[in-house]
């Protein structure tokens, strides 16, 4: 009887990193020589379909865009079906790149970050649904209903980035613990509610006010009262313009998955600073000592350290603004164009509280640069959308490879950037795998 061949994949599903060890040699090859140099040219060129063009740039260490597969996993409640599944206890999902190429990303395919489980959508009672502002540094603690919330303050609705902290931790080696994000835990909607700092000021904030801390609905994993995360962010920013306390998004009730009925949305910031199915927010006199707040979530070391490096709490640094990043998210990558033909491009660039100020593109892995069009940001805190065309010298396998500035002139790394122990903050260019042919 002849035997069935199991891929690596099929067989380590559950263990995706020891797969992509077994596939790409990260066991045996410990030195990290290279992929290329481990492959050789000729079954590189097999692998890929095409000869790789300007291969002698090509970084050591990387695996061609051309292999990297994207797994569908199963359909949540009120999301695409094509959205990737990477935990279901808590629910996480990220959105593959070619879905996110709309200007503002449909609610559907808006990513799911959760640390504890939702309430249940069929006990959310709007009626009944409050929120509290209290704290040291409140005046007088005090309680708004969802309705008083919508009659008593000005509605606004702004474009807002939010982008997990850990998006792209499934590229650092050693491996970082936590769900190995891609590319697509993140997104810009239209965010409908009204400022946290109209709120804050109605109730009376003290004069030694430090943070806001955030509590809402979701509950423990583990079923008991802990409450499975409760961050904030400095008061400086709590009080911005475009911090909100939401309840729609995109002219509709937010989803269940990203927090229905309220939430906070605080644009630039890791977005583990926005709580979700909101009851109360506290005013503190000091940084805010919720759960996930102590080192090392969503944290970064103070100073670099060398991979699989052990930092000492005391040695981390609270996170706040995101750096600057962009996403190609068209074509998708493994496109196929003629030699005869031009690739239009396209996609979005973001940069923390920051502006973007340029996006270029390469195709022979970074030894030369074109500049795209760019958009200004619908509002502050937007992403901004880049475009190019771009004709490719002679048949065979290339990458597209993206790369923004943001306003202060701080640039994407063209590869990963600095290890760090929870795999937060990778912003290296986003690349696509492209094949011209005759």
């Amino acid at each position: 009887m002849q035997r069935k061949k199991v891929g690596i994949r099929t067989l380590y599903a559950k263990d995706p990193i020891k797969a992509d060890e077994l596939l790409w040699g990260r066991i045996a090859n410990k030195d990290r020589r290279g992929f290329l140099k481990n492959m050789g040219l000729l079954s590189m060129g097999a692998a890929l379909g095409a000869p790789m063009v300007f291969a002698d740039f090509f970084p050591a260490g990387m695996i061609p865009a051309g292999l990297l597969n994207e797994d569908t996993a199963f359909a949540l409640p009120g999301k695409d079906p094509n959205l990737i599944v990477l935990n279901d206890r808590p629910v996480n999902a990220e959105t593959p790149p070619h879905l996110l190429d709309a200007e503002v990303t449909p609610a559907n395919l808006f990513f799911v970050r959760n640390n504890g489980l939702p309430p249940d959508e069929a006990s959310i009672d709007l009626g009944t649904w409050t929120l509290t502002i209290d704290g040291e540094s409140v005046r007088e603690a005090k309680t708004f209903s969802l309705a008083e919330l919508k009659t008593q303050f000005t509605h606004v609705t702004k474009q807002l980035t939010l982008e997990c902290a850990g998006n792209g931790r499934k590229e650092f080696n050693p491996p970082a613990s936590g769900n190995q994000w891609s590319v697509g835990a993140v997104g810009c909607a239209s965010w409908t509610g009204v400022r946290l700092a109209d709120v804050l000021r109605a109730v009376g904030l003290k004069s030694d006010a430090v943070y806001i801390g955030y509590y809402g609905r979701d509950r423990h994993l583990n079923g008991e009262e802990k409450v499975p995360i409760s961050r904030g962010v400095p008061i400086a920013k709590a009080l911005e313009e475009e911090s909100l306390i939401a309840w729609e998004l995109n002219g509709n009730p937010i989803p269940w998955l990203n927090g229905y009925p309220l939430r906070l949305v605080i644009g630039g910031w890791p977005a583990s600073c926005s709580g979700k199915w909101l009851t109360r927010i506290s005013v503190r006199d000091r940084i805010h000592d919720g759960a996930k707040m102590e080192s090392p979530s969503y944290r970064m070391p103070s100073k670099p350290v060398a991979p699989g490096t052990k930092v000492p709490d005391e040695d981390m640094s609270i996170i706040e603004s995101m750096p600057v990043k962009s996403l190609i998210t068209f074509p998708r990558s493994g496109a196929m164009i003629k030699a005869s033909e031009s690739l239009k491009v396209r996609g979005h660039a973001w940069a923390g509280d920051l502006m973007v100020k340029e996006v270029f593109t390469s195709i022979d892995f970074g030894q030369s640069w074109q500049s795209c069009s760019l958009t200004q940001p619908a509002n502050r805190l937007a992403w901004q959308h880049f475009t190019t065309t771009i004709n490719f010298p002679q048949t065979g396998y290339y990458e597209v490879w993206a790369r923004a500035v943001d306003s202060n002139g701080i640039s994407q790394p063209v590869i990963l950037p600095g290890w760090n122990p929870k795999g937060y903050l990778n912003n290296a260019c986003h690349r696509i795998a492209v094949k011209v042919t005759a």
